[in-house]
């Protein structure tokens, strides 16, 4: 208690209910009190008391208003966070306790891929984990590998597990757990035939990567600065294989690659690629999760068959 004889923030807090958790979650999405009410269905005015009593309970402001909507600030982004992580646990709770009393593994799993995992990489993992535990429900984002990238829907409580770049060079976000599945080499791809590929303009894409890779990049004076910068390794595939210029990509990103390519091993001390899973501690041991990993580490024979597997 505090001097006045009311509870402090720290013990405020923790008296949350959870439907003062999913108005808040819902504010951060919706960035309105308007919009939030409006996708809850509720009053406006129930909404901001609510939103006011959280902040009082916190001790912090969690949201600018103003005539545009919601900003959450600082606080109510990392708040927002860990609601979702709250509420994933409440959701993950009552699944766990089902799943326990008649010995299956149910519900929704929500995971985060990019591009080329999403097409090659999870399929047949999602195949056989279905097909093993019928009851489990996955949900798939794809998300581009930029900036937080997968692990980031993770940390903010938006996916279970996400598929990730991580590595001795690129670790694991602080607060969260995982391992390096595979290690996907990166090749010269060229149109096919051509006699002097490293000669072409550059076409490349936004993507995160190892400090060892970033490195490999800078100490290359053949390299020249793109001419073509792409959304997605897709688009740089397509603009190579009409022999737009020459590329350096993944292993996984060449799986079904066009006709009209040519890939070139780049040597021993060619760059690399970790991918590999993140989770959240708490979420790590609940069934439906240990599944997944299960059939990740079991796939890791035939992720990316040009790799070197871990």
């Amino acid at each position: 208690m505090s001097a006045a004889g009311t509870p402090n923030a720290t013990t405020a807090a923790t008296d949350l209910a959870p439907h003062e958790l999913r108005i808040l979650v819902a504010v951060d999405r919706e960035r309105g009190f308007s919009a939030a009410a409006e996708a809850l269905g509720v009053t406006q005015s129930a909404v901001s008391h609510s939103v006011r009593g959280t902040e009082r309970k916190i001790g912090a402001v969690l949201f600018e208003r103003g005539r545009k909507g919601a900003t959450p600030t600082p606080a109510g982004v990392a708040a927002a966070a860990h609601a979702r992580r709250v509420l994933r646990l409440l959701d993950t709770l009552a699944a766990e306790a089902r799943g326990a009393a008649q010995g299956t593994v149910a519900g929704v799993l929500r995971i985060a891929a990019f591009r080329s995992v999403a097409l090659h990489l999870l399929p047949p993992v999602l195949e056989r984990l279905t097909t093993r535990h019928p009851g489990i429900e996955p949900e798939v984002r794809v998300v581009r590998e930029l900036g937080a990238g997968t692990a980031g829907e993770v940390a903010q409580g938006r996916a279970d597990v996400g598929i990730a770049t991580i590595g001795a060079t690129s670790p694991v976000p602080a607060g969260l757990i995982g391992d390096v599945l595979i290690e996907e080499p990166y090749s010269l791809v060229h149109p096919a035939g051509h006699p002097d590929p490293r000669s072409l303009p550059l076409v490349d894409w936004h993507e995160n990567c190892g400090s060892y890779t970033r490195q490999w990049w800078a100490g290359q004076d053949w390299i020249p600065k793109a001419t073509v910068l792409t959304e997605d390794d897709g688009a740089v595939l397509s603009m190579v294989s009409r022999g737009h210029g020459m590329a350096i990509m993944p292993a996984l990103s060449l799986n079904g690659a066009p006709d009209g390519i040519e890939i070139t091993d780049l040597g021993p001390e060619r760059p690399s690629r970790s991918v590999g899973y993140v989770t959240t501690p708490e979420l790590a041991s609940t069934a439906a999760v240990r599944a997944l990993i299960r059939e990740l580490r079991a796939s890791r024979g035939g992720a990316a068959e040009e790799g070197r597997l871990r």
